[in-house]
């Protein structure tokens, strides 16, 4: 039950005890209080530049728990930040003091009014949860970040979001219609127009300072984010006090309610890609797309006003497919086929491209989400926020563009601009060095020298994000000290006791202070982690909730702590030492990393790659690495995690143990799983008693599940390639990818094993024998196709044994030129007969399918192959994305079994259930396979059987 303080502390008292601040917060709150060194690591940062350790963090329930933590917070002296999806590139979704949660309890929408057209949702809503509630009445909400998918609606109004609609219908305070909010002292605000809900002495303070109001602010800026949005108080604007403490960045009050208006759907929506020359020419073009002044209403887009004016150009794009020709493109969304018409013909581009098909637009739009991403990857390097999303007139952005790319190269830096080219606003991720003193004073540098660019076109710092610590200390060069001044008035008056995070906007910290790079290793698992940016594609909110792998224990658990950003977080501050202190040792990240799947899906989905799989295995493999420590490893890890080892050893002997009440808790293995059963015959012994004349085209990998667990899938795949005219060999010898070794982090041994199929593969004598230097090895003489020394086509089966032979090999043996050539050799079975038998007709089989691509393949290969060579067996219909949930080793731990299964429900399952009458169930995969087997009463099975069937039956 809560409770409240009934004898408060004195104001602004200093808490030297946050045991006692977290026991009085558990007292007053029926939400979650953790001050775990897990939760205080994982709100250190956010997608900014910037670090900032906070006490623990609070998720509240509701406004009352909302007011009994800034009670209790008061009480104590302590700041509080409110964090809704902790995507804010300025800083200001981290502090030093508590961190309110408002995502895990209030994330409602409380209710939607059609006839209305409005929304009332909590803070902790995401964006793309509302617009599907809206969707059947068709409506949505007008601004849409690029983080639309996890952003929530209470970090839209803290930052005044704006998105890709924004030149239609405008940022998030022009649909913000009333807010409620508690202020640092507890005083609960309804704030709305005509002045309702501003705190005692706002109105007067405005009074005084009308004529600063109405010339402080410049002119012609759609996109003015910076600093607080106080000529909304005007009375000529409607004293507005909701719309002016929209971009208010959490320094006024907490929001714990909205009411929003939403806004018709386009009908027709058709997009538009127009091509230019290069970047300036595309800006140029855009201010006459949007006629300036013109006003924004639900019904943009009418008449053939675009609803979308974006920038991107080439160096940003990288041989994206579906583009105009050009140099640089304007995405345009209109309303109706006649209007993308009368676009182009307006639009006085070199070339042109109009995309009616929903699946052609979202392809198109997904370059534009992944751009905070993508540019964070240039080639050779990395780039940073800092200076990310400023905002001109429209009209001057081609002139400012110039001027900026001029001073990137005056300072040595590389940026890639783009951005709402029609609204005049710029985002850019520049190769800061922040690693060093050096470095940090050039970004110093260039930030104010940027700033006074800004200025000088007559521009806001902030075009949408907000200023956190990246720009407010340059406000001054924008708005003038008389006026910042002011806004430091305003915050006293909402918030007289600083307490409501302190150094945002207001006051602030200095811009090169407090930068997450600071004290982190140069090389190592900590700076590889530190390449997540924060923007959060990983938190995809909930099962079901699109396609794609990552992240699927996040989909799972809704636990920041399992999502691809968290668990870089953690080993962020594991590097660091401060919050996580017992480095490689820590429970903290191996708690985080047990639900890690090693699906790879990070590897491909995140846009800045980052690869959890690679960062966990080597974890575990220092986990453990420690005196004695290899007594703690899980025993799955002997068992499973060695399994290509014991099978080469005992193979179908090891049938009758399997089979014991007791071998599962002896394995290590969950009892809710059957043990798989080995064959009887392995694939290489059937190989062996083949008779065949025609000479070897490719080498055939047998690895361990198709060798000693799926055999038939083997023999099928021979019947194919012959079939297909293409001779077959194997290697002559023991060959293992060490994906098992890789993936339960016994790097030395997965090297060892590697090493010694590498020789097998090149023919060069080495050990035999089962010692573990050898991993059990065995023969000297094998060379792919019958030649000593050379690599040929390697096809390989099994995705996963693929995705291991094409990335982790040459990662963990990059001093070996071998690994790589065996790298590029690899081929999956369709990519083989795509490549070495194109006049190949496969049997006609004309069947629906259903079934799932192996997130190793959709991560790592791709299935572009698959997908052609399934059209032309007549293969129709699509296959899930997603994890099966099995994972290798993962889904047989003890532990993991609900979550396993519940990741098969995120796709996999539910697209089993839906498939039409008859259809083939298609899983590459092993794992899928048996995932497959275990839950459903279907079999799936490798499109080489299902081919060879075809096959078999005359068809080819």
């Amino acid at each position: 039950m809560r409770r409240t303080l009934r004898h408060p502390g004195p104001v602004g008292t200093h808490e030297e005890h946050p045991s006692a601040l977290a026991a009085d917060l558990r007292a007053a709150v029926a939400g979650d209080v953790d001050f775990s060194a897990t939760a205080r690591a994982l709100t250190s940062m956010d997608a900014s530049n910037y670090r900032r350790v906070p006490a623990g963090t609070v998720a509240p329930r509701d406004a009352d728990d909302v007011a009994a933590v800034l009670e209790v917070c008061r009480a104590h002296g302590t700041p509080v930040v409110a964090r809704g999806g902790g995507t804010s590139i300025g800083g200001q979704a981290t502090g030093t003091g508590v961190v309110l949660d408002l995502t895990r309890h209030m994330a409602r929408l409380v209710s939607l009014d059609p006839e209305r057209r409005t929304a009332v949702v909590q803070p902790g809503l995401v964006l793309d949860r509302l617009r599907e509630a809206a969707r059947p009445y068709g409506l949505t909400f007008g601004p849409d970040p690029s983080t639309h998918s996890r952003c929530t609606l209470g970090g839209m109004i803290g930052n005044n979001a704006c998105g890709a609609h924004s030149v239609a219908w405008g940022t998030t305070a022009d649909n913000v219609r009333s807010l409620e909010t508690v202020s640092y002292r507890g005083a609960r605000l309804t704030l709305g127009q005509d002045g309702r809900g501003a705190p005692p002495g706002l109105l007067d303070l405005v009074g005084r300072n009308l004529a600063l109001l109405r010339t402080g602010y410049p002119a012609g800026l759609p996109r003015r984010i910076s600093g607080y949005a106080l000529d909304a108080l005007l009375p000529e604007r409607g004293v507005d006090v909701a719309r002016s403490f929209c971009g208010s960045e959490g320094t006024l009050g907490v929001v714990t309610e909205a009411t929003v208006r939403l806004v018709p759907l386009p009908r027709e929506p058709v997009l538009v890609v127009l091509g230019y020359a290069d970047e300036s020419a595309a800006a140029e073009a855009a201010a006459g797309l949007v006629p300036w002044g013109s006003p924004r209403s639900s019904e943009a887009g009418s008449g053939g006003r675009p609803l979308t004016v974006e920038g991107m150009a080439a160096d940003l794009v990288r041989g994206a497919e579906g583009l105009p020709r050009g140099g640089a493109w304007l995405f345009c969304e209109v309303e109706g086929a006649g209007a993308a018409r009368s676009l182009v013909r307006a639009a006085d581009a070199l070339d042109a491209a109009v995309v009616a098909d929903p699946a052609g637009q979202r392809a198109l739009w997904r370059i534009r989400e992944d751009a905070a991403g993508t540019a964070t990857r240039l080639p050779g390097g990395e780039a940073w926020p800092g200076w990310e999303d400023c905002a001109v007139p429209p009209a001057r952005l081609g002139a400012y563009l110039r001027e900026f790319r001029a001073l990137l190269a005056d300072f040595g830096l590389r940026g890639v601009p783009y951005g709402h080219f029609g609204d005049g606003c710029v985002h850019v991720r520049i190769d800061f060095d922040l690693w060093t003193e050096q470095g940090v004073r050039h970004f110093r540098r260039f930030s104010e020298a940027v700033a006074d660019l800004v200025v000088a076109h007559g521009g806001s710092l902030s075009g949408e994000h907000g200023d956190g610590q990246a720009r407010a200390e340059l406000l001054p060069k924008m708005y003038g000290e008389e006026l910042v001044g002011l806004f430091g008035a305003v915050k006293d008056v909402w918030d007289p006791d600083g307490g409501l995070n302190p150094g945002m906007l207001v006051r602030p910290r200095p811009l090169d202070e407090g930068l997450r790079f600071a004290g982190l290793p140069l090389i190592g698992v900590g700076r590889e982690a530190a390449r997540c940016v924060g923007v959060a594609k990983c938190r995809v909110d909930g099962p079901g909730s699109g396609p794609g792998v990552m992240c699927p224990s996040y989909r799972v658990t809704g636990e920041e702590k399992h999502s691809t950003r968290g668990r870089a977080r953690l080993l962020h501050e594991m590097a660091l030492g401060e919050v996580i202190t017992d480095g490689w040792r820590s429970e903290e990240v191996r708690e985080a990393l047990d639900l890690c799947l090693s699906c790879k899906g990070c590897r491909s989905d995140c846009p800045v790659g980052v690869d959890m799989a690679a960062y966990k295995a080597e974890f575990l493999d220092r986990h453990y690495a420690r005196p004695f420590g290899f007594l703690r490893r899980p025993r799955s890890h002997w068992t499973m995690g060695r399994l290509p080892r014991w099978l080469d050893l005992f193979g179908r002997a090891l049938n009758p143990a399997m089979g014991l009440p007791f071998a599962a808790r002896l394995a290590g293995v969950t009892p809710e799983r059957t043990m798989p059963r080995v064959a009887e015959r392995t694939f290489t012994s059937w190989f062996a008693e083949r008779a065949t004349t025609r000479p070897p085209d490719l080498t055939l990998w047998p690895d361990t599940f198709t060798e000693h667990l799926a055999p038939e899938v083997g023999r099928a795949a021979v019947r194919v390639l012959e079939a297909a005219g293409l001779g077959v060999a194997l290697p002559q010898g023991w060959v293992c990818c060490g994906l098992t070794y890789v993936s339960t982090g016994q790097l030395g041994a997965a090297r060892r094993v590697m090493r010694r199929t590498l020789d097998v593969l090149e023919g060069v004598e080495g050990p035999v024998g089962g010692t573990e230097d050898t991993e059990g090895a065995v023969g000297a003489e094998g060379a792919v196709a019958g030649v000593p020394g050379t690599i040929g086509p390697i096809v390989v089966l099994e995705p996963s044994c693929a995705a291991t032979l094409r990335s982790d090999l040459p990662e963990l043996l990059p001093d070996d030129p071998r690994a790589a050539r065996v790298a590029a050799s690899v081929r999956t079975f369709a990519e083989a007969l795509e490549t070495l038998a194109p006049d190949w007709e496969p049997p006609r089989l004309d069947r629906p399918v259903t079934g799932q691509t192996h997130c190793h393949q959709h991560a790592v290969l791709g299935d572009a192959a698959d997908r052609r060579l399934r059209e032309r067996a007549g293969l129709t219909g699509e296959l899930a994305g997603g994890c099966c949930g099995l994972a290798g080793n993962f889904g047989f731990e003890p532990g993991h079994y609900e979550v396993s299964v519940a990741c098969a429900e995120d796709q996999l399952l539910p697209a089993l259930r839906q498939a039409p009458a008859g259809a083939e169930v298609l899983a590459d995969g092993f794992s899928c396979r048996t995932q497959i087997g275990d839950l459903t009463p279907t079999r799936g099975r490798h499109v080489a059987e299902v081919l060879a069937e075809g096959v078999d039956a005359g068809g080819a």
